[in-house]
């Protein structure tokens, strides 16, 4: 079995393909609401501009009000409507006042995209206490807001679409990504047990649950990560974020209640997982430590933007690949 799953792991930069959405999805799309929580740059702002451009309502939530308006005049000169609200997921008043602002404007939510996220990448105990936290208060505090604001809804109105935003790291932790990865596996936790709450309650396909598993993707969100490790923070054979994104909206249409791994590499990655997880992260362990620890070229140590905004340009691509 260990065999099979490295022969998994190596067949990985063969695979990349992944489901994206057509002008038929149109109708799936257009005139819903859709709130995406990160939306201001990476996978957040992909999917924003991909669901705006089929017509969707967009509400914009992120901490950066300027990039905010930024990806809503994009999603309002491709023919959606956008709505921004500046807004801290680790606060849930914030939250709270952002599931009512969609509605004051948009009459009701369809889908809640939980997308919010940051990272501290190093030694566990070389990085600050603090930043491990708030990488716990943004990632798993801030899907836990989201998540009630947005299930209160969906069993009120008897329907809806929640997605949250997980990682392969749920079932592949990375060395130097402790509390990231401890995140990620929580969020797959939450939902887990959230799904066996809609199906004890008959609401399972009605209110689909559905947790999003992207390989590494290719976003901001490296440049961005508070970083312990003297190097540029780096991950393997990255995806391309708009690929990424545009599966996502795809699966907020399409996709059954459950674990949605985005393409081939992070399906075959998780699948190596529950084969052989001794063996699978072994060989992740190894890959990310030549890559981040040996391979990587210096770069300052920084908090990134935990605590504060990242003054950095909003895009979609990273530029790391």
């Amino acid at each position: 079995m260990p065999r099979v799953a490295l022969l998994l792991l190596l067949l990985l930069p063969a695979c990349s393909g992944m489901p994206a959405t057509r002008e038929a999805d149109r109708a799936h799309i257009a005139g819903r609401t859709w709130v995406i929580t990160g939306a201001s740059s990476g996978i957040g702002r992909g999917v924003a501009e991909r669901a705006g451009a089929l017509g969707a309502n967009v509400v914009l939530a992120a901490r950066r009000a300027e990039a905010l308006e930024e990806v809503a005049g994009v999603i309002r000169a491709s023919g959606g409507q956008a709505l921004v609200v500046p807004t801290d997921v680790s606060d849930a008043n914030a939250v709270e006042a952002l599931a009512h602002a969609a509605e004051r404007r948009f009459g009701r939510i369809d889908v809640w995209l939980n997308n919010a996220g940051v990272a501290s990448i190093g030694r566990f105990e070389e990085i600050p206490v603090a930043e491990h936290a708030r990488t716990v208060a943004v990632n798993l505090t801030g899907v836990i807001h989201g998540t009630h604001a947005a299930l209160r809804r969906f069993r009120a109105q008897g329907f809806g679409v929640l997605m949250n935003t997980a990682s392969v790291e749920s079932y592949v932790p990375l060395a130097y990504h402790a509390s990231y990865a401890a995140t990620k596996h929580g969020i797959r936790g939450l939902d887990n047990a959230l799904r066996q709450e809609m199906r004890l309650a008959g609401l399972r396909e009605r209110v689909r649950l559905v947790t999003i598993m992207p390989w590494t993707v290719d976003t901001p969100f490296w440049g961005n990560a508070a970083n312990r490790t003297g190097r540029q923070p780096t991950g393997p054979l990255m995806d391309s974020a708009r690929d990424v994104a545009d599966a996502i909206v795809w699966a907020g249409v399409h996709a059954h209640a459950g674990e949605f791994a985005v393409g081939a590499k992070a399906l075959g990655a998780t699948v190596a997982a529950q084969l052989a997880p001794g063996p699978a992260a072994a060989f992740s362990a190894g890959v990310i430590h030549r890559m981040q620890m040996e391979d990587a070229p210096p770069a300052p140590n920084t908090a990134g933007n935990l605590f504060a905004p990242s003054p950095e340009r909003s895009r979609v691509e990273g530029g790391y690949r």
